[in-house]
């Protein structure tokens, strides 16, 4: 059986950590941010872990499967 490719986008935005979970980071930091709080800035800033048994989770063992 050949072997399975990544999904390319999936593999430029999430990386994995050593404890298994998904590291990625938050949209909304790339324009139109004049109106935006700073509160809401500096919480979008924080990189976001989803859980591994999470539903995205499961997605992305299955967008990335060497990872």
């Amino acid at each position: 059986m050949p072997k399975m490719k990544s999904h390319s986008g999936a593999k430029k935005r999430f990386k994995r950590t050593s404890s298994g979970k998904w590291l990625h980071r938050k949209a909304g930091l790339r324009h139109l941010l004049t109106p935006m709080s700073a509160k809401r800035g500096r919480t979008l800033r924080t990189a976001k872990v989803e859980e591994k048994n999470s539903a995205e989770g499961r997605v992305l063992k299955k967008y990335l499967p060497y990872e």
